[in-house]
């Protein structure tokens, strides 16, 4: 699905992130840890064509991702507040990214309509832009906005950040629900290796730019990271 190839990136001849080969096959729940600035979110950017590589390639079914943009029909993303626009409201916003992916007026509020929980009654009817809601409810509008149309591939940065508990646990339901159809593969990075670890059936350590494990997730594999990050 996903094959990453000798993949360097470089800023200002420092050496940031150096893939030699990942691959990551359809239908798998994928999780990216490490500590801050270890390349997750270089690796993420990378991987949707948002700065280009030093060396190397990303393919994403056999399509190069910075020669062609026929891998965005298929792919779901939310990275940080950037992705969003402003100057709409989430229902405006939901109906945008819904027309990009073929949906119309009625199959998006059919859509959003599951998500009642987790908005919590503050996004949907309050008349207020995206730029003035919470970094919480904007990360909320994010992920929903992500998941529109049943992408193929999710790619989610930090995606239990700056959400409340009940939002979390929530959050954490949904994707493993989205995890266990192997029709959709789900690439997630996170600093919380409790939530990462009952998401993901893999999980690969970054650490300055490398990575050092890649891990089949099992019982043991929180202790295991809980070990690793505490050395």
């Amino acid at each position: 699905m996903i094959q990453t190839s000798k993949i360097i990136k470089k800023y200002n001849e420092v050496t940031v992130l150096n893939i030699e080969n990942l691959d990551i096959p359809k239908g798998q729940s994928f999780g990216l840890v490490g500590n801050n600035g270890a390349g997750k979110t270089t690796f993420f950017n990378l991987l949707l064509d948002l700065i280009k590589p030093s060396t190397g390639t990303i393919t994403t079914n056999d399509i190069q991702v910075d020669k062609s943009e026929d891998w965005k029909q298929f792919t779901g993303s939310f990275i940080d507040e950037s992705f969003l626009i402003g100057y709409l409201t989430p229902e405006e916003y939901f109906y945008f990214i819904g027309d990009l992916r073929g949906q119309n007026k009625a199959d998006v509020d059919s859509f959003i309509s599951q998500f009642e929980e987790i908005f919590n009654d503050e996004i949907l009817g309050k008349k207020k832009y995206l730029r003035d809601l919470s970094k919480g409810n904007q990360k909320k509008a994010g992920i929903v906005a992500a998941l529109i149309g049943n992408p193929e591939v999710i790619i989610l940065d930090e995606p239990f950040a700056n959400l409340d508990p009940s939002t979390q646990i929530r959050l954490k339901q949904l994707l493993k629900s989205h995890a266990n159809n192997k029709e959709v593969t789900i690439l997630i990075s996170s600093h919380d290796l409790g939530h990462v670890t009952e998401v993901c059936e893999r999980i690969v350590v970054l650490e300055k730019g490398d990575v050092i494990k890649d891990i089949k997730t099992s019982p043991e594999t929180l202790k295991e990271l809980e070990a690793h990050f505490a050395l």
